[in-house]
């Protein structure tokens, strides 16, 4: 039977934690801090953690880096949707953690059991999470920390004569579980007059998305912003579809626009992959499309995806060997419509390459 670890200093909550993972079949144990946590982490090896916060004594994040310098194992995080704590829950992705759920009504939430269908998910898919020797390095070290991003000088320069490349509009990313990490491996690394506009569709609620696109735009060379209404899509950009909403691509007076729309009922994922690009093939040709598939659980987008590499667009998917969860890349990759299968480390340079082409 699968054990899980809850670090969680509420007793309350280690209660209605509780009563959701042992109705689910698991073995539970429990630990107030993160000291105690670090304790019955060897005493318990658990399969998966969950892990707050806010705690005293030891808070999550110090908890965290622990966890991976001396025992690596999957850690969801469980925190409240304020700024503070998606900025902490986004610090802990970069730490190493892989994934999320956020409590729905703050520290304690009476009413977690809301969410227990996002939790039992996210911890039935951590279950097969192998992590990487680079989510271990994340433990002790960050991709860039915040003193380097807010010192980087910054080109916001929208300059195409190091490209050249007028055949792609539009680069259309789709990612969910383990995407803030893999998203910090590619779009820091972009040179400031990358001349193709990127949206990205990552599935988080929108307090997550708009700390997150604030996040990468302090660390990069292109501009990131979050899609908060109607917004033209330029070169040099990145933008980060809200989440709690989803993204449509169309063209108004001959320019690609992004809008924020109210979320489709009919989509299980938001902001929905498989809605921003079926809307991108009706506004441009799908061989002016750049379509990155990369991880995640479930298969948002490999649908639209698969039906605009029919049509000529260039897709990428993420490898097994760096994808945190391989769902929605190998549902793209089953389809026959990956063009490339790449990991992660190696997509920045294929969208350059591409880029490149004129």
């Amino acid at each position: 039977m699968k054990k899980i670890l809850v670090i969680e200093d509420s007793a309350l909550m280690r209660r209605y934690l509780s009563d959701i993972l042992v109705s689910a079949g698991y073995t539970v144990d429990f630990a107030r801090d993160g000291l105690d946590g670090l304790k019955k982490l060897v005493e318990f090896k658990p399969d998966v953690i969950t892990l707050d916060i806010n705690m005293p004594q030891m808070d999550g994040l110090e908890c965290l880096e622990k966890i991976m310098s001396t025992q690596p194992t999957p850690v969801i995080m469980v925190s409240s949707v304020t700024e503070k704590g998606a900025i902490a829950t986004l610090e802990a992705l970069e730490k190493g953690a892989v994934d999320y759920v956020a409590k729905p009504s703050g520290s304690i939430s009476a009413n977690i059991k809301e969410v227990q269908h996002i939790l039992l998910a996210k911890i039935k898919s951590a279950f097969g999470i192998k992590l990487s020797s680079s989510v271990k390095a994340r433990s002790t070290a960050r991709l860039m920390t915040e003193k380097q991003a807010l010192s980087l000088e910054k080109t916001k320069t929208h300059d195409r004569r190091t490209f050249g490349n007028k055949k792609y509009e539009i680069v259309l990313i789709g990612v969910s579980t383990g995407g803030p990490s893999v998203l910090q491996e590619i779009i820091p690394k972009l040179p400031a007059d990358f001349p193709i506009p990127i949206v990205v569709a990552q599935h988080m609620p929108s307090r997550f998305t708009q700390v997150f696109s604030e996040r990468l735009d302090k660390s990069s060379k292109v501009s990131v912003q979050e899609i908060n209404g109607t917004i033209d899509l330029r070169a040099g950009n990145v933008y980060i579809a809200k989440g709690d909403s989803d993204v449509i691509i169309s063209r108004r007076a001959g320019v690609l626009v992004a809008e924020m729309h109210i979320m489709d009922k009919n989509q299980l994922w938001h902001p929905s992959v498989e809605l921003m690009v079926s809307s991108a093939t009706k506004a441009t040709a799908a061989e002016n499309l750049i379509c990155v598939q990369l991880t995640g659980m479930g298969n948002d987008g490999a649908n639209a995806m698969a039906k605009a590499y029919q049509k000529g667009a260039y897709t990428i998917a993420e490898s097994e060997e760096t994808a945190a969860v391989f769902g929605m890349p190998r549902e793209l990759i089953q389809q026959n419509a990956a063009r490339e299968i790449l990991p992660n480390h190696k997509i920045l340079d294929s969208l350059i390459k591409l880029a490149r082409v004129s």
